[in-house]
């Protein structure tokens, strides 16, 4: 099931005033930006070597990030991610325990490419929770 922390992800409304504020306030070093065309958002990474901040910006405005955005216009703390071995047996497991799992059943991918799923807030403590597979 759970084998460890992966990352937060913070939605912003500005991907590059967010980096350049870390950088002035904390030192920290933001990553180039990827997108994530399934996703619908620009990704930008802060390696804190045990784990990451994801800072997420919509890339479209159908996008549930932009949805987010709308409600939270500042930003602010959209998920956080645990890894997975797989996410197909996760999802299956949980859902047998009665957990829902967003979506339609169509595969999802993150910006590295790697299988991602969401547990509805509800389900884990109000907290939208993403599974990422990573095979060790």
């Amino acid at each position: 099931m759970v084998t460890g922390f992966s990352h937060v992800s913070i939605v912003v409304p500005d991907l590059e005033a967010a980096a350049r504020a870390l950088a002035e306030r904390f030192g920290l070093t933001v990553g180039k930006p990827l997108i994530n065309d399934q996703q619908g958002v620009r990704i930008a990474y802060v390696d804190l070597g045990n784990a990451k901040v994801e800072l997420m910006q919509p890339s479209r405005p159908d996008s549930p990030v932009a949805k987010f955005l709308e409600r939270n216009p500042k930003g602010g703390i959209h998920h956080f991610s645990v890894n997975v071995d797989s996410v197909d047996r996760t999802a299956n497991e949980l859902k047998a325990k009665g957990v829902r799992v967003l979506g339609d059943g169509t595969p999802q991918h993150s910006v590295a490419g790697a299988r991602i799923a969401f547990i509805h807030p509800a389900d884990f403590l109000g907290a939208l929770v993403e599974l990422e597979e990573h095979k060790e």
